[in-house]
């Protein structure tokens, strides 16, 4: 049974429905809210993230039909098709949608928290800690794929710590966070470019290309990792989202609805810097995605609802769309880190400027 919750009209002060709705289901002992924007969005954000995934499939040295894929994909292929789609392109496909996937995430609980469209995990700097984690890993000690995501996520929590720490007075206020983290940022890449000159060329040529942001030589032995991470944490997230929606009225509106406030910033942050690492982890830092994707969602569903997933879903389509872009859509192919750096930096130019004429209007 579905159901829109009334309203009081402020002219008439008559009943207006609000515009979300209520299904009912088991007789009302299980009730969803939902509304119906953010759900057509959503549908159509998936639909174009199966576009682009086949026409990613599709295209390469040997270009393949639409249909061979599809039927490849369903266990019809023949041993060569099965070969250039399931070892070949779907593993770096894959990665791209559950890294761009968890930097929509990311980001939008950074921006939902810090109620900042600057409020994001490669402004703030906790990518540029997992990157460090990484460095270290690949640089110091030798490091193959699983230490080096090890070096990630525990650089990234690391560094969530410090900022989280010296940000905190008589809680977090989200101004102090993003400038904080703007600052520790700053000194992580000078970190990281020390740790690249005290390393022997070759693991520092390594290290480099990692840093870029890169899905090249992407297999099954980096999407099953990530695929596990991305199954923990986006239902983690989903559940996490309420309060999200909560502490974004207010630190007294959420107190006021029994929210702990700390402990609910705290454990968001945890997931945002966990997303953060693990996507630093299977694909080196990839900027702006987080920063994007999430603002995007948010124009589309016009903030209404629950935003989260349409954030996911852009990251994963935003992320799959670049690479398919620097790879075959180009003079020269070139490492997605690269792409979406050049983009992201003019957008970022742009939402400083349109930020900068609201606070001028």
């Amino acid at each position: 049974m579905t159901s829109t919750l009334p309203s009081r009209a402020p002219e008439t002060g008559r009943a207006a429905p609000l515009p979300w709705r209520v299904l009912s289901l088991a007789g009302g002992a299980l009730s969803l809210r939902w509304t119906l924007r953010p759900v057509l969005v959503g549908l159509a954000l998936a639909a174009l993230v199966v576009v682009v995934a086949v026409w990613s499939i599709t295209t390469g040295d040997y270009p393949l039909p639409v249909g061979d894929v599809v039927r490849t994909l369903l266990g019809g292929g023949t041993s060569a098709t099965e070969f250039i789609v399931e070892t070949l392109r779907l593993p770096r496909v894959l990665t791209a949608l559950m890294v761009g996937g968890c930097l929509g995430l990311a980001g939008y609980v950074f921006q939902s928290l810090s109620r900042n469209p600057l409020g994001s995990p490669d402004v703030v700097g906790f990518d540029n800690g997992a990157a460090m984690g990484g460095l270290v890993a690949i640089l110091f000690l030798g490091a193959g794929t699983a230490g080096t995501a090890g070096g990630a996520v525990v650089g990234g929590l690391l560094t969530a710590a410090v900022i989280y720490l010296l940000s905190y007075s008589r809680g977090v206020q989200s101004y102090r966070l993003i400038l904080i983290g703007i600052g520790v940022s700053s000194a992580l890449v000078s970190v990281n470019s020390f740790l690249l000159t005290r390393s022997s060329v070759d693991r520092a040529l390594s290290a480099q290309v990692w840093l870029v942001g890169s899905l090249n030589g992407r297999g099954w032995e980096h999407v099953r990792p990530i695929a596990v991470a991305f199954a923990v944490l986006l239902p983690v997230g989903i559940v996490l989202s309420r309060k999200l929606r909560m502490l974004e009225m207010g630190d007294d509106a959420a107190k006021a609805l029994g929210i702990s406030v700390e402990r609910a910033r705290l454990g968001l942050l945890v997931l945002a810097v966990a997303a953060t690492a693990v996507a630093v982890a299977s694909a080196g830092p990839i900027r702006f995605v987080a920063l994007a994707a999430p603002q995007i969602a948010r124009r589309l569903t016009r903030g209404q609802g629950a935003g989260l997933l349409p954030a996911v879903l852009m990251g994963g389509l935003v992320l799959a769309l670049a690479d398919l872009v620097a790879q075959h859509l180009l003079a020269t192919a070139l490492p997605v880190g690269v792409l979406t750096g050049a983009v992201g930096g003019l957008y970022l130019m742009w939402l400083l400027a349109s930020e900068w004429r609201k606070g001028r209007s």
